[in-house]
């Protein structure tokens, strides 16, 4: 009897066994409360100082406020883009966030096989072709780094000033290209150097970078480059206090440097990503378009702190213009094109 009780026990426990592995990646525990979130990083991870650490800081706000069960999974490599979005598609999470232009098309193919299911990523149009069930999340990044080629260019003390991006694209040159316009639109005569990473978390290649353009004569720094741009933060801070400067990008990353941050060019991420859930909760959204931030909607804008380091003359004349733009009076170029017409006119 005793030798029975054990092997039905046996069996019992194999057939369990066998059971989950058999559901595989096809079952998954069902996300807890009335709505629930799941946030997909880049490879940049969470605490990337950037668009991952705002993102989920509007997840984290949405759980506080709304009462929305949250989840994120970071992607360690490319390849894992694909099964973390599934696997939060498969358990049934009413929004399911990507971050960065490198998971496009990742969300395409999975929204693709979960129509039913809602997606948003953040700093992608989707290249124009916005499936039904993804809502799109971008910036007008050229707007808010205008602001910051003002403010270097009215504070340099050399005349030098540079750019670090991240891996070259359109996104990145829209950041490159409002920098270079707002040096120009301040002062003319300063002259920008530029340099990608060709990376978005190589720090000690950021470093270099930024070695390179301080002893080459640069005072001030702006980057957009992700986690590579800890390693001009790093540089910095070996520097003179009051003579070498960085400008930060995404959220106020002045804690990196405090005595070394001139500004930071802040995108309202977090902001944003709590209104679209809020107004899906409510049954309120619509998904399937673009929804773009700029200085206008308060999407863009220089950091609080900019005030600790920038001369109030300077933020006067850098407000000036940003109410310009905010009117519609002037238009900041987003492509080299554009660039070029803007400094010739």
């Amino acid at each position: 009897m005793k030798r029975m009780s054990w092997a039905s026990l046996l069996l019992a426990c194999c057939v369990f066994l066998l059971s989950a592995c058999a559901g595989g990646g096809n079952v998954n525990q069902k996300a807890k409360g009335d709505f629930s979130a799941g946030m997909v990083t880049d490879t940049g991870g969470l605490n990337d100082e950037s668009f991952n650490q705002i993102t989920y800081a509007g997840l984290k706000r949405a759980q506080k406020e709304l009462g929305i069960d949250i989840k994120a999974l970071e992607s360690k490599r490319d390849e894992d883009y694909v099964p973390n979005l599934t696997k939060f598609a498969r358990e049934n999470r009413n929004m399911i966030w990507g971050v960065g232009f490198k998971i496009e098309k990742a969300i395409a193919d999975v929204a693709n096989q979960f129509p039913n299911a809602q997606f948003g990523i953040v700093d992608s149009d989707m290249g124009g072709k916005i499936p039904k069930n993804v809502t799109a999340v971008t910036f007008k990044e050229e707007e808010g780094s205008f602001l910051m080629g003002m403010i270097a260019a009215l504070s340099t003390k050399t005349g030098k000033v540079g750019f670090i991006g991240g891996i070259s694209s359109p996104l990145i040159k829209k950041f490159e290209v409002g920098y270079r316009a707002g040096v120009h639109a301040a002062n003319p005569k300063v002259k920008v150097q530029v340099a990608y990473a060709e990376s978005f978390n190589d720090a000690t290649k950021g470093r270099s970078l930024a070695k390179a353009m301080y002893d080459g004569g640069a005072d001030i720094i702006y980057h957009a480059a992700g986690g590579v741009g800890k390693g001009l933060f790093d540089e910095v801070k070996t520097r003179e206090k009051g003579k070498y400067w960085a400008i930060g990008v995404d959220m106020d990353q002045s804690r990196l440097a405090p005595d070394h941050t001139l500004s930071s060019m802040v995108k309202r991420v977090d902001v944003a990503v709590f209104n679209v859930m809020k107004a899906q909760q409510q049954k309120k959204h619509k998904a399937g378009k673009l929804l773009q931030f700029g200085l206008k909607e308060n999407g863009v804008d220089y950091a609080p702190t900019t005030t600790k380091h920038v001369k109030p003359d300077v933020l006067k004349r850098v407000d000036e213009f940003k109410q310009r733009v905010v009117n519609k009076e002037l238009i900041v170029p987003a492509t080299e094109a554009d660039l070029k017409q803007f400094m010739q006119s």
